[in-house]
């Protein structure tokens, strides 16, 4: 780790931290925070992955849709509308709009290979913006005077590492600049997670193994074909199995590659001081389990 134990966390004049952890406990909601207490340079991965290397994708895609509509179609055509996406750190649904559901096409659904091209553009797109976060820790420095830095990362960053490799090209350019910090769930959080997801549904991003094995699951489950497949009912099937799946490659992450904040310890921080002396107590835990 960038920092040898929790003294040294505490004296340090620049702290440079990644959270990462399931979507839905806390990992923006600290990173606003500590934006909000000033010194702290937010970097939002999901943002750069829609603003950098999916924006013109997403475009594309809706205008593909307006070009269906004669109306708009002729707007397009005589350059006289734009269609882009307004991506913002609140506001990412255009990322998972574009990667879409697979199933039947009446319901919104894609061709499951359609799904799977959009699932690696999502993965290259992901693999880039992480490996961007050491420019923007120097950049953040530079331009803004900003100190300390913040990553932000998606839920799917375990997807594409592997936290057993200590050459793992992803998470040897991260722990070279970052304190990696996951934020542990408990089985109430995943319960309520659960319940969130099933409400309301989204697109998410599976390494192929994983999701090829889930749709195959479910298609003889259901006994249906491909294009007849609910595309919520089938997201809502793989969610539940992508918990259990990940918990374990992000505890390896922690366990080799950084340290371990539980989720409710995480949700007490309001602001710099909490945040600061919440990771020193992880990086004491750590140094004791160690011993």
């Amino acid at each position: 780790m960038i920092y040898a134990n929790a003294e040294e966390w505490l004296r340090a004049t620049k702290r440079h931290v990644l959270l990462f952890g399931m979507s839905g406990l806390g990992k923006t909601h600290v990173a606003k925070c500590l934006r909000g207490a000033g010194g702290w340079f937010h970097y939002s991965v999901d943002y750069r992955i829609g603003t950098r290397y999916m924006g013109e994708l997403i475009a594309d895609n809706a205008k593909r849709e307006a070009m269906k509509v004669p109306f708009l179609r002729e707007l397009l055509l005589s350059d006289s509308i734009y269609i882009g996406s307004n991506i913002t750190f609140d506001n990412l649904d255009p990322v998972s709009t574009y990667l879409g559901k697979p199933g039947d096409p009446a319901r919104g659904g894609l061709p499951f290979a359609e799904y799977q091209r959009r699932q690696a553009e999502f993965r290259e797109a992901e693999v880039a913006a992480l490996l961007d976060t050491g420019r923007f820790i120097d950049r953040a420095e530079a331009l803004y005077g900003y100190p300390h830095f913040i990553c932000d990362t998606g839920g799917s960053i375990c997807e594409w590492v592997d936290p057993e490799d200590p050459r793992d090209p992803v998470l040897t350019a991260l722990a070279s600049r970052c304190l990696m910090v996951w934020i542990e769930g408990s089985e109430a959080h995943t319960a309520e997670l659960v319940r969130r997801f099933d409400k309301a549904p989204k697109p998410m991003c599976y390494r192929p193994d994983f999701l090829l094995a889930q749709w195959q699951a479910y298609l003889d489950l259901k006994g249906v074909a491909e294009d007849q497949v609910d595309p919520d009912d089938f997201i809502r099937f793989t969610y539940a199995a992508a918990l259990a799946h990940r918990q374990p490659l992000y505890a390896a992450m922690a366990r080799n590659w950084g340290i371990t904040v539980r989720a409710e310890d995480m949700a007490r921080v309001n602001d710099e001081a909490a945040f600061v002396e919440v990771v020193a107590g992880a990086m004491r835990e750590r140094m004791r389990g160690a011993a």
